[in-house]
Parts: C-alpha cells; sequence; structure tokens
C-alpha cells in the first residue's frame, strides 16, 4: 500500500497513488484516480491550491506557520453509526466503494450528533470495556476487540470546526500522530484519506475541501477488528492530531535533517542541514533558506543562509547547508545539552514565507565489535528497558506528562536506553528521552519490502532522524520464518537502504530470537541478540568477531509486585528473582554474561513496566504481564532495586518481603537483599540473626533464612569496613488512615498536564499496610479531574475508568489532569473505616 502520508504534490511527482491508498480500491476508482493523475490533480481534489479558480485574483502569499492541537470537542460514537448493514467490517478493500454513501450522511452539517459522546483526544476506547473470559484475547487483555467483537471493534470520530476566510490562499492539512488502525478521514463528506498502520503518523491535505468563511465536518472511522501485535493495543486516535497552516511555500513535514560531525581535535561540530521546501502553487517559485542555531541560553552561536533556489510549480526543492559550531555542548545521559535549529523560509525580495524550530543535540555514537556503544568516544553500557505504551488508567492514550514520568521512573532505576517495542513510539516519549538524557532503540512495526512496510518505515525515520536519543533503528522483532532466510535477508536489505537514504549516520539492527549469523545478520549493522544468553553468543563471536552487537532483549523474568509466593489460582508470581519462562533468565543471570562479554554492548530487559496482555505464565483471571520491573501504575517491585543497585553509583539497600507475616511466627521467611555494598549485616529486633553478615556476590544478593517474630528487620550495608547505608521493614500495625502523594503538584492549566497520585494504606504511625486491598475513592475539586485510576493487580478487573480502585498490596493511584484554568485543586482520597486524606495541586 503507498505512503498514506504522502501529500498531493508527491502522488503527482512520483505517480504514485494518494492518500487514500488506492491499490486496495475497486477498479472504478483506481482508474478514476489513474485518469486524474495525468491532467494533474487527483480525484478528490481541486487543481490549485494558492489560486482560486472562481475569481481572477492573482495567486495569494500569505506569511506564517500555526501548528495547533486539534484534539478538543470531538463526538465520538463506538460501534456503527448508522446501518449496521452497511458499516462494512474487517477492513474489506473490495467493500471500500460504499464509503462515500457510508459517510455522506454522518458527514452532513445536519447530522445529529447529539447522541454521540462528547471527549478530547487522545482517546483509547478498548480501555473502557469491560472484561471478557475469551482465551481468544489473552494476548489482547481479554478486551473485546478484534474480528469476534465487531460492534466494540468500531468506532466514529467527528468534529465540526470553522476555518477563517482569510485562510484561503494557505496550505492546510491535519496530522495525525497515531490511529489504531486502518481509519478512513472524510472532510465535508468527501474521503481524503485512508491508513492503515495503528502506530505510523500520517497527514492529510485539506486545503482544497474546507468550507473558507463556514463551518466544516471531519470524519474518521476507525476500524481495530484487526491487531498489529500480540499485545494490548488499544483502539482510536489515541495519539494527538494536529491542525496546520502555512504559506504555500513553506518547508516540508519532516522535510529538515540535521546532522553533525565533532572534530576530536578541535571539538569543533559541523551542522549538516537539509531542507525540503515545497511549492503547493501554480507557478515556478524562488526563496533562500535562512539558518539559525541557538542554544538553551537563547544565544544564536551560528548562522547561515543559502543562495537563492527554485522550487518547481507543485513540487519541491532540497537545499543542503553547513554550519560550524565552536565547543558545543555535547548532548549525552547525564547532561542531555539541546540546541534549536530555526530554519526561515525567505522569498526572493526578503519577505519571511515560513519558520520552524528543530530541537538537535551534537553527540557522536558508534558501536565498537570489543567494547560496544561508545558515546562521544565514550564507553556507554547499555542498561536498557523494552516497553509497550500502555499504562494503567488510561490504555493506549497516554497524555504527553504521562511519557515524561515513565522515563522519570526508569531512570531513577538507572536505566539509560529504551526500546519501542514493537513499534514508532508517540513522538512525546522522544522528546522527554532527548530532554532527560535516554538512548533510544527506535523500531518499525511491520517487516517487509512492500510499499506499506516501507512507507511505515520511511515516515518512522523521517520524523524521528532529529532525535539525539534516537542511536540505532530497528527494522524488526523476532520474525520467525524470516529471520534466517536468504527472502528475509533480501527483504532486510530493502529496508537497510531505505533507512540509509534517509538518514546515514546511524546503524540499523534486528531483534533476533535465532537464526544468528544467517538471514538477517548478514544485512543488518549492529547484531540484536533475543534471549539465549552465554554459549550461543560466544558462538557468534567466534565466527563473527568483527560484527557488533547488542542484547536487543533479555531477561523476561516475571515477579508480582508485593507477591512472595506463586499463586496459580490467583495469578501471581513470587517477586523473588528466581521465575522466568523457558526461553528467558533471571536478572542477575543476563546481567552477569552482558558484564563478562563488553563486546555485546549490554541489554534491553523485557520489560521495564507491566502491561496488557501476554499475562505469562498465566491466563484468566490473569490478564496482564509480570514480565516488569515496574508494575502498570510504575510502582516498583523488588527487582527495581536489583538494577538500581547494579546500574546506579549511589548507595544502594533493599531488603523484603515485607515484615507482616501473621499465623507465621517462629517460621522460617526467606529474606534477601539487593545492594551494591561489599556487606550486609541483617538484625531482626536488634539482635544479630543466624548467618547475619554476609558479603555480596558481584551482580547478586544476600539472602538468609529468619524466623518470623513482629517487629523490625534491619540490614546494616558496610563499604571500605564502615556502616553507610541502612534499610528497614517494620511490621504494619492496623490499618489506620489513607496518605496521598503526587509525583508533582505544580501543573501546567493546557488540560493536558497531569500528576500521578500515589494512595497507600497506612496504619497510625504511617506505615504502609503490605496486605492492605481497601477500595480508594478519589475525588477533585478545582480545575482538575481523575481521568484514570489503577493498582499494579495483574488479576484485577475493575474498571480503570472509574473514580475508585482497590489498593493492591498497601499502594493504588489516579491520574488526575489539569483543565485550562488556574487556581488551587485538591485531591481528596478516602476508604471505608479510614481517615481520608487530601493533596493540595496549583494550576497555572
Amino acid at each position: 500500500m503507498p505512503d498514506s502520508s504522502m501529500s498531493r504534490r508527491d502522488a503527482l511527482r512520483t505517480g504514485a497513488a494518494s492518500v487514500l491508498g488506492l491499490a486496495g480500491v475497486p477498479a472504478a476508482l483506481r482508474s478514476l484516480h489513474e485518469a486524474t493523475l495525468r491532467t494533474g490533480a487527483t480525484a478528490l481534489e481541486q487543481p490549485s491550491l494558492a489560486h482560486d479558480p472562481t475569481t481572477d485574483q492573482p495567486p495569494i502569499t500569505i506569511a506564517g506557520r500555526e501548528r495547533a492541537r486539534f484534539d478538543t470537542d470531538w463526538r465520538f460514537h463506538l460501534g456503527h453509526a448508522t446501518d449496521p448493514a452497511r458499516d462494512f467490517g474487517y477492513g474489506a478493500d473490495e467493500q471500500f466503494a460504499k464509503a462515500d454513501e457510508l459517510f455522506a450522511p454522518v458527514s452532513h452539517s445536519d447530522f445529529d450528533a447529539s447522541a454521540w459522546r462528547r471527549l478530547d483526544l487522545p482517546h483509547d476506547w478498548v480501555v473502557e470495556l469491560p472484561f471478557v473470559d475469551d482465551h481468544g484475547l489473552t494476548s489482547y487483555g481479554f478486551k473485546p476487540a478484534g474480528r469476534a467483537y465487531p460492534d466494540t471493534s468500531i468506532g466514529w470520530y467527528r468534529k465540526s470546526f470553522a476555518i477563517p476566510a482569510a485562510d484561503l490562499g494557505r496550505s492546510i492539512s491535519l496530522e495525525f500522530d497515531g490511529v489504531f488502525r486502518d481509519c478512513i478521514v472524510a472532510l465535508n463528506g468527501h474521503l481524503v484519506a485512508r491508513n492503515l498502520s495503528g502506530y505510523a503518523p500520517f497527514d492529510v491535505d485539506i486545503t482544497p475541501g474546507l468550507n473558507y468563511g463556514g463551518d466544516n465536518v471531519l470524519v474518521v472511522r476507525v476500524d481495530a477488528t484487526e491487531h498489529e501485535g500480540w499485545f494490548y493495543e488499544g483502539a482510536g486516535i489515541y495519539r494527538h492530531v494536529w491542525l496546520v497552516k502555512t504559506a504555500p511555500v513553506h518547508a516540508a513535514r519532516w522535510g529538515t535533517f540535521v546532522h553533525c560531525t565533532v572534530d576530536g581535535g578541535t571539538r569543533a561540530a559541523v551542522a549538516s542541514v537539509s531542507t525540503t521546501v515545497d511549492n503547493d502553487t501554480a507557478s515556478l517559485t524562488r526563496c533562500s533558506v535562512d539558518l539559525q542555531v541557538v542554544d538553551k541560553d537563547g544565544r544564536v552561536v551560528q548562522r547561515a543562509r543559502s543562495a537563492s533556489v527554485a522550487i518547481p510549480t507543485a513540487g519541491s526543492a532540497d537545499v543542503e547547508q553547513h554550519l560550524r559550531i565552536e565547543s558545543p555542548a555535547l548532548w549525552s545521559l547525564d547532561a542531555p545539552h539541546l540546541y534549536t535549529l530555526v530554519t526561515r523560509v525567505v522569498a526572493d525580495g526578503g519577505a519571511e514565507v515560513d519558520r520552524t524550530e528543530t530541537a538537535f543535540g551534537i553527540r557522536t555514537v558508534r558501536f565498537d565489535p570489543d567494547r560496544g556503544v561508545l558515546l562521544n568516544g565514550e564507553h556507554v553500557e547499555i542498561r536498557g528497558t523494552c516497553n509497550h505504551q500502555d499504562h494503567a488508567g488510561v490504555g493506549s492514550a497516554l497524555p504527553d506528562r504521562l511519557h515524561a514520568y515513565r522515563i522519570e521512573r526508569l531512570k531513577a532505576m538507572g536505566a539509560n536506553a529504551y526500546r519501542t517495542s514493537h513499534n514508532p513510539p508517540a513522538p512525546e516519549l522522544l522528546d522527554a528521552c532527548d530532554r532527560l538524557g535516554m538512548l533510544v532503540l527506535d523500531e518499525t512495526r511491520m517487516f517487509g519490502a512492500d510499499p506499506e512496510a516501507l512507507s511505515q518505515l520511511t515516515r518512522l525515520v523521517r520524523r524521528d532522524r532529529n532525535h539525539p536519543c534516537v542511536f540505532a533503528w530497528s527494522l524488526a522483532n523476532e520474525e520467525d520464518g524470516e529471520q534466517g532466510t536468504g527472502r528475509g535477508a533480501r527483504m532486510a536489505a530493502v529496508m537497510r537502504r531505505t533507512v540509509r537514504q534517509l538518514d546515514p549516520t546511524r546503524p540499523v539492527t534486528a531483534a533476533m530470537n535465532g537464526d544468528w549469523g544467517t538471514g538477517f545478520s548478514t544485512v543488518v549493522d549492529v547484531q540484536g541478540f533475543n534471549y539465549h544468553i552465554g554459549r550461543p553468543m560466544d558462538d557468534f563471536r567466534r565466527r563473527f568477531p568483527r560484527q557488533p552487537a547488542i542484547g536487543t532483549e533479555v531477561a523476561s523474568t516475571v515477579s508480582t509486585r508485593g507477591i512472595y509466593a506463586n499463586d496459580v489460582a490467583r495469578g501471581y508470581v513470587s517477586a523473588y528473582d528466581r521465575n522466568f519462562p523457558p526461553w528467558a533468565s533471571t536478572a542477575e543471570a543476563w546481567w552477569s554474561a552482558y558484564l563478562a562479554r563488553p563486546w555485546a554492548s549490554g541489554g534491553f530487559v523485557w520489560t521495564g513496566f507491566d502491561y496488557r496482555g501476554e499475562p505469562t505464565p498465566y491466563t484468566w483471571p490473569c490478564i496482564s504481564s509480570h514480565f516488569g520491573i515496574m508494575d502498570t501504575c510504575g510502582f516498583a517491585k523488588d527487582n527495581f532495586y536489583y538494577y538500581q543497585a547494579q546500574w546506579t553509583t549511589e548507595p544502594v539497600l533493599h531488603v523484603f518481603p515485607h515484615w507482616n507475616w501473621a499465623g507465621r511466627e517462629g517460621q522460617p521467611i526467606e529474606v534477601w537483599c539487593h545492594t551494591n555494598l561489599e556487606r550486609v549485616e541483617l538484625f531482626l529486633n536488634g539482635s544479630p540473626v543466624s548467618g547475619g553478615a554476609q558479603h555480596v556476590p558481584p551482580n547478586g544478593h544476600a539472602a538468609w533464612q529468619v524466623a518470623y517474630a513482629p517487629g523490625v528487620l534491619e540490614a546494616h550495608g558496610y563499604r571500605g569496613g564502615r556502616v553507610v547505608l541502612t534499610a528497614r521493614r517494620e511490621t504494619a500495625g492496623a490499618k489506620a488512615a489513607v496518605a496521598l502523594a503526587g509525583d508533582r503538584v505544580r501543573l501546567t492549566a493546557d488540560g493536558m498536564d497531569v500528576s500521578v497520585i500515589a494512595a497507600r494504606i497506612v496504619d497510625a504511625q504511617g506505615r504502609t499496610v503490605p496486605t492492605a486491598s481497601d477500595r480508594v475513592r478519589f475525588a477533585v475539586s478545582g480545575p482538575a479531574i481523575v481521568i484514570g485510576v489503577g493498582n499494579g493487580d495483574p488479576s484485577s478487573h475493575e474498571s480503570d475508568k472509574e473514580t475508585a480502585r482497590s489498593a493492591f498490596n498497601g499502594l493504588c493511584c489516579a491520574i488526575v489532569q489539569a483543565a485550562t484554568e488556574r487556581g488551587a485543586a485538591t485531591v481528596t482520597a478516602a476508604a471505608e473505616g479510614l481517615a481520608g486524606a487530601d493533596l493540595q495541586l496549583v494550576i497555572g
């Protein structure tokens, strides 16, 4: 299928099908479209963007760019919008010709959408659905979406909006960051786009079909009856939509590419900038490109102006420029310095017609076959995590701030890298990684050399190639049946060539769970290892000693927060680092193996956070995974502290389990300690326990068997012969109150910003009661609302979209979102029989 993000200009220039993806459209529609290509217009568009053919006025030149979120005040309908018999299912291409008549009533300005739900984007409707005990839904979190559930797998979005008459003559488009999946877009009753991918961004040129000086109706039909992955994916317009207005001559979307080289001797950098300028007018146009590099303090550190270039009619031109930057501040994990490239398109005559800003960083990244990853010439052991994109309370529709929250939690653990498993991420996630200092292995969803797969890959690379956090591209994940074959190698070679044409600066890899040394391995720049630590890695190294490598997926240890014995009936796994599926390993085993092999670069743990679906090793009633180092809310499991001890330099001393074991007095309790200190001594109620002082093995843990008695379990951590840290576990008393804490208490009044509010069930002394399951009711007064709740329980069937949630092992959370009004907001939490709590937020 052709690139659904192609503009009319691209289609005319290449002779490709339009954004409708007409390769799968009935012959009558396709022949009409192909005929219009020969006349210089697409099937659904008018001949000229810059000239109104009904007047004698000359083309209009309008300066300025506007890019505004198009997220508010949508109407949503779940299921069939009109007649179920006509609302075709399963995305059947042979029925695509019905779309015009299907969209006509819904797109009409007189259509009564009052019964449709009013909402703001981003939106995931699947997270709102009830759980269903259907084995066919195991991988998808037991939510009723897919072929077997057509009534809850189709959703319609509708939005009315006005366009000023003064905008006539501008180029106007809609940019969709992500819609899951197979969506058809109609404007004022006319089909303007279709996009298959649930992850790749796309844009729609809506210039010809708008009512200028009047109202417009946009309708988006989303069909999630097919899955793309084997994990929870959600459904709907789950990322931002943008309304973009530019002058007819402007910088193309993703048309600015800046990459830097650094001279190690002079420490000067050269920024090479390529700018694609589009011309949507009916005549040849000349312009120049003015560049300014601005540092974080707002100082212009370099500038350049190109010569005048000719931009052909309904075409584009690339402008290449180079800027030397003396003594730049390099982007690194600990000091992620960013620059801003200001690009101005200036018409001959001096008028600025377009301006864009592109964040970028100056750094070097290289894979060395012996030393692994070198960032700015220094060795970096990859301490990464793989992650899907869903989160408690919101499903796949994460507010921008929640992306940053997740990266902050991973950074607190010591992680320095993130793999976008297994799809293009939200742009805001990469923005957070740029700002906070987190390397990213950026992965496409669809493997293949067909037009649709290459379109998705192209959009990924063009969108993300300016992010300094992105250090490599991943072409595939565990493509069994292809990864070790000659056919697979040929397809991977086409994908690699596509990447290199768009970005010659970064290597490509593929996550392979076998067949190492064949197929994909003969094509990629960096060998990706999924699991099989030890001898298989060494065998590959012996055969291919000059091939760089990286652990694209490791561990898959399973555990449940606050659980210390496997419980098949309830679907829980012990939190001790000893449970893993047959293909996987413990945290200690994989980390030790990679530390002993620096040439393998480190690896990405499966996963940083639990996610819906894949409830390994169980099934119903368990509805989410146990692979996470943190649960779906971001609450730490005990292995969090193992990684923190191994991945950070500050002293870490974490002793577990909790110390509330009523009824087990005198019985042995297995006690572990994760630490990066040399020796740990353990005390119970002030007395040393049997075998109390232990030296901690490299990359390992200390452990004891302790006869339970209520009271205080205390660990003393030694370095250099002296105590540098202590940690305590106390037996909590009876439940007494709810306690609240927000990850932040000052929010921006933009209608999007959020705070993650953690609720704890505590005793009279404020100690968390680790077995509490009380239901906590959240409420907000002031300019904020609760948009979701969670507790990290992988077997909980409570709704994420209520304002109450049961605590799981003492904890639950609410996600509170700011309104657009300024003021004070108060979050309150209450539970039956317990003292309540409140938390003040400042919305400004």
